[in-house]
């Protein structure tokens, strides 16, 4: 395993995470034109008449789109902390780490993001927010207690190169594209269940060529949104070892995290991608073997370790 340095990877991981981002309004578009196609009645199939009614759909959409991505741009932080059980961790609780973050921040210029603590003895970190009023390290006591002032740095570090990176508002954003095809596929399918048979062919058929193509863009938002994640596990483990010039420090955390990373409050699959490694326990994650890897929410994190040891 050839390491190809900093620069490149970082420019590399950029250029993917962009392609990939750009694949969710494409998919989109995409299944809503397929959609306004196939309802058609099969007797008078028109391309003409599917481009219109396709720009006819366009601006309910956008303002649909519009309005889910405002309330989850703004309920995101609540959600979150809900979700992993963070809180505030105050100073006097924990001067070590106030420490170890505001002089790592200082010598990266950055300005010093909220710190949260998970009550939990397994070991993980997480970064999030959206902008400098909302970004957080989270960590877990167990990462607190049981890493070294190196360690812990190092972990500190790949989560503040989220924050700098702006990956956290990346994965948000795919958060969001994902959370709207799962709504879609929900509703039809409870439309489904408890229509009791009460539609009319038409009806019927609509709502089917609706759900097959909900659940195809469900599948394929959540591909992209893993391999987004995934990318930017590598650019921050790279940040990491940039900020504290000692690469083997979280090396040496994420063996220890490897070892227990499980976080008991964690029961979202979209919420467990935000952390340094998956935390959610093993038999629950996605598959492992070669194919399922596209299903995965991080890189093998053996693969990290050593990248990490050839800097």
């Amino acid at each position: 395993m050839k390491y190809i340095g900093l620069n490149r990877q970082i420019w590399n991981n950029n250029i993917k995470s962009v392609i990939l981002l750009i694949l969710f309004p494409l998919v989109m578009m995409g299944l809503v034109w397929l959609f306004v196609f196939l309802v058609q009645p099969a007797s008078d199939f028109r391309l003409e008449t599917a481009n219109d009614m396709f720009l006819r759909s366009i601006p309910f959409v956008i303002a649909g789109v519009g309005i889910w991505f405002i309330i989850a741009w703004f309920s995101h932080t609540s959600m979150i902390e809900r979700a992993t059980g963070s809180a505030p961790l105050s100073r006097k609780e924990n001067k070590r780490i106030y420490n170890l973050v505001e002089n790592l921040c200082i010598g990266s210029g950055m300005p010093m993001p909220k710190v949260n603590v998970i009550n939990d003895d397994s070991l993980n970190a997480f970064a999030s927010g959206i902008n400098t009023s909302t970004f957080t390290v989270s960590l877990s006591r167990g990462i607190i207690d049981k890493l070294n002032d190196e360690e812990l740095e190092a972990v500190i570090a790949h989560e503040l190169t989220h924050i700098r990176n702006r990956d956290v508002r990346l994965l948000i954003v795919s958060i969001i594209f994902v959370g709207i095809f799962a709504f879609i596929t929900e509703a039809l399918v409870r439309t489904v269940r408890f229509s009791g048979g009460g539609r009319g062919k038409k009806d019927g058929r609509v709502v089917i060529i609706a759900l097959m193509l909900a659940a195809v863009g469900y599948f394929l938002s959540t591909i992209f949104r893993f391999a987004i994640s995934r990318q930017r596990e590598y650019m921050a483990d790279a940040g990491s070892a940039n900020m504290t010039r000692n690469p083997l420090a979280l090396a040496s955390a994420l063996e220890k995290i490897s070892a227990d990373p499980s976080i008991e409050a964690v029961k979202r699959n979209d919420v467990a991608q935000m952390f340094i490694d998956n935390p959610e326990p093993r038999k629950e994650r996605p598959v492992s073997f070669q194919f399922g890897s596209i299903f995965m929410t991080h890189p093998p994190i053996e693969k990290r370790i050593a990248l990490l040891k050839q800097f």
